[in-house]
This record gives structure tokens, sequence and C-alpha cells, in this order.
């Protein structure tokens, strides 16, 4: 009984001396991030850079793609906005997304994979259909060209839906106020 006490007190001493000051000390460079996104990986889309990127529980980058967001600046508000949304939300579905088309109203039609081969949906109050997803216009990449979702090219998307799972924290970023 007392070496299973002695054990038991040297267990204690190592998780509060040693792994839990660890956990706090964050020091990535999205080290800001890791109290909301919790103890396992997570994603911070930036708007203002155009970077999408996949941070470690430390806050350290695992793998940054360019993106495209939204045409307008500011979050989203109503359906139609242009806008990307803001704050902090979840991937609650990963859907294979190739063959379904899009019309972007452009005057060419629905556009055949027009999601490239992933769809990750993000949980967005009052919006369903918002979400990271791969293009068939790679050009649009490091643009603001979307009508509200995160575009990656379809080689990154499907990087990324393989290194995430249902329930990743997806951060997105504000636009500046004075840009819009």
């Amino acid at each position: 009984m007392k070496q299973l006490t002695s054990l038991y007190r040297s267990l204690l001493v190592l998780l509060f001396a040693v792994v839990l000051p660890m956990a706090a000390k964050a020091q990535g460079p999205f080290a800001q991030y890791v109290k909301v996104a919790g103890s396992a990986p997570f994603i911070v889309a930036d708007k203002p850079t155009l970077k999408l990127t996949l941070v470690d529980a430390e806050g350290n980058i695992i793998k940054q793609y360019g993106m495209a967001c939204s045409v307008k600046y500011g979050p989203k508000e109503v359906r139609g906005d242009n806008k990307t949304p803001e704050g902090t939300f979840k991937i609650n579905e990963l859907l294979y997304a190739k063959g379904i088309p899009h019309d972007f109203g452009d005057g060419k039609g629905p556009i055949k994979d027009a999601y490239g081969p992933w769809f990750l949906r993000l949980d967005v109050p009052g919006f369903r259909d918002i979400g990271i997803h791969g293009t068939p216009f790679p050009e649009s990449i490091g643009t603001r060209a979307t009508e509200g979702c995160i575009r990656l090219n379809n080689e990154d998307i499907v990087d990324l839906k393989n290194r995430v799972r249902l329930g990743t924290v997806v951060i997105i970023t504000a636009d500046p106020a004075d840009s819009y």
C-alpha cells in the first residue's frame, strides 16, 4: 500500500510540475488560439492574409495553404451577402463533393465539380452551406473571389481533409474594420 501511495504522489508531482506547465505555455505563432481550440489540432483561416493554417495543440504550424475567401469584406450577416463568417466554428461534415455542380451567377451556368473533391462543412449558425472546399478555379487562390466559403486548391483540400476530423475547430479571423 505504501508503494502505491508513493507512486501516486510521484505521478501527481510529475503532472503538476511538468505536464500541466508545458500545456499552459503554448509558444507557437498561433498560441493565442490554443485555449479556444482545446487540446487538438485546429485550423486558422486568416482573411487578411488569405492563408489557411493547420495548427497543432501547442500553436505551431503543421501546414499552411493559400486560400480564397469572400468577395466582400466583413462578417457574414445574411444569405447571399458574399461575406465569409468570422469567429470560431467546428467541422460538422466531411462531404465528398466530386460531381456537385454550382451556378456562380456569372452567366456560364452550372459548373461541374464546383467544390472540388471535398467540402468540409462548418457549423455556422443560420447558414447550412458554409465550408472549406476545393475549386475548379485555381487562379482564384490568394484573392477575394467566393460567395462566402473558403476555397483551397484541390490538392490542398485533399491534404487538409486527410489531416482533420469531425469536430476540428476552425477559427476564421476578422477583416480589418477599415476594409468595409
